[in-house]
């Protein structure tokens, strides 16, 4: 049954009334469960190693594997990366979809998240609840599909597994009530020539 525009809005105003409490969940180094601007996902505090390593404990995932960043705006963006290239930071200005980029070095961010080199993945969040999270933690967190490594990712919140759902410390209530099918960010890298390379789209 899908969820009324009402009742919606409703969920959507009581989940800020419940911010401070997820907030503390990040503070403390929890794992939360959120609609992100894409799919649902597993987060947490991304400048906490000991929360990413609890994030791909829950996943059982092979820590050699990279994990997205979320961050709420280009000034929190420019925190945690060495350099934003002005062809990227035009793109995050007018992309419409969900964008993550791959930068070759993040800063101040847990290094148990970073790729080859210190490459870390970064997207600006779209959604107001996300921007709303995060700027009310003040740092960038993780974001992860929510599901056992290998298999399937959610694309709504019907289809997350009894082992994601018991292994989180919060779970944010807005859209568990969507059934439109959602699909990841696209995501793209800056080569060295400046060229913009598309590696998912």
């Amino acid at each position: 049954m899908t969820i009324s525009i009402s009742k919606a809005k409703q969920i959507f105003m009581a989940e800020f009334e419940r911010l401070d409490e997820l907030v503390e969940v990040l503070e403390g180094g929890g794992r939360i469960l959120f609609p992100t601007d894409t799919i649902w996902g597993v987060g947490c505090d991304a400048t906490n190693p000991k929360a990413v390593d609890g994030i791909y404990e829950l996943k059982r995932r092979d820590k050699n594997k990279p994990l997205v960043v979320l961050v709420s705006d280009i000034e929190m963006l420019k925190k945690y990366v060495e350099h934003v290239h002005p062809k990227v930071e035009t793109l995050l200005s007018y992309h419409q979809r969900p964008l993550s980029v791959i930068y070759d070095k993040g800063i101040n961010l847990a290094e148990n998240l970073l790729g080859p080199g210190g490459s870390v993945a970064i997207r600006m969040v779209q959604d107001e609840l996300c921007q709303e999270i995060i700027s009310r933690f003040g740092r960038p967190i993780v974001a992860t599909s929510a599901n056992i490594s290998n298999f399937p990712f959610p694309r709504n919140f019907g289809e997350i597994s009894s082992d994601i759902l018991e292994g989180v410390d919060f779970v944010v209530r807005h859209k568990q009530g969507e059934k439109d099918l959602n699909n990841p960010s696209v995501i793209i890298k800056l080569a060295p020539s400046g060229e913009l390379i598309f590696l998912r789209e």
